[in-house]
């Protein structure tokens, strides 16, 4: 999961960033509104955690050019404005959630987590291909009916492959959705990553379902041991 911080207050930044990173998100942090926007419509972000008042566009002027843009990504506003008012203003243009500050972190991720699962309404909250099952209320995945240990970024991937069951996924597509700006294009990090996931979920079985394909990226799909993929599959 991805989320854009668009916040001026450096500590507060600072602070929410390193909270959400610690529950395994991917997290971009932006200080001004412009910059904010702009983020908000290059990248397809799962939520957005929009403060009102900001250098250049404020939060309101943000939002509503989000949605004016069609962009629907959920979006928590904070601010210190306590006022009903500007609560109502904020829901009114299309905000799914409003925090005052100061608040407690507590409440925060609370709200963060609910929106995230709001925004995931109409997707199944456990996903399985062949024996191998994702739980996405408990984030407990098993194959044969045995847990699978997995990292937070392994855990990630393996969630954004088995939506996407048979599709080849690009590196590019990985890197937007399951890592954050920070990412560095030239390193060999989602290869790595992807190849310990395929020894935790494959090693063992006949049935193989972590792929990568040659020149495209990556794929989950059911293939025999000694059978061949299309596309140029690897290993």
């Amino acid at each position: 999961m991805r989320i854009l911080v668009i916040e001026d207050e450096v500590k507060l930044a600072r602070f929410i960033e390193r909270g959400l990173r610690e529950e395994g998100y991917s997290v971009d942090v932006v200080a001004d509104g412009d910059e904010g926007l702009h983020a908000a419509m290059e990248t397809d972000y799962d939520l957005v955690v929009l403060d009102v008042m900001l250098p250049g566009r404020d939060g309101f002027q943000v939002l509503r050019g989000m949605r004016k843009a069609g962009r629907d990504t959920r979006v928590l506003m904070l601010t210190a404005l306590d006022g009903v008012t500007d609560r109502v203003q904020g829901l009114e243009q299309g905000a799914d959630d409003y925090l005052g500050k100061p608040f407690a972190y507590a409440e925060f991720l609370a709200r963060v987590k609910a929106l995230l699962r709001r925004g995931r309404e109409r997707a199944p909250g456990r996903l399985m291909v062949a024996d191998l099952a994702l739980d996405r209320r408990t984030r407990q995945v098993t194959r044969g009916g045995k847990p699978v240990s997995l990292t937070v970024k392994e855990y990630a991937v393996l969630e954004y492959l088995m939506q996407r069951v048979d599709e080849v996924v690009s590196r590019t597509a990985l890197a937007e959705h399951v890592w954050d700006e920070h990412y560095e294009p030239m390193s060999n990090t989602i290869d790595v990553t992807v190849y310990h996931l395929r020894q935790k979920v494959d090693r063992g079985f006949t049935v193989r379902l972590v792929h990568t394909i040659r020149g495209a990226g990556y794929s989950l799909r059911v293939v025999e041991a000694g059978a061949g993929v299309a596309e140029g599959e690897v290993s």
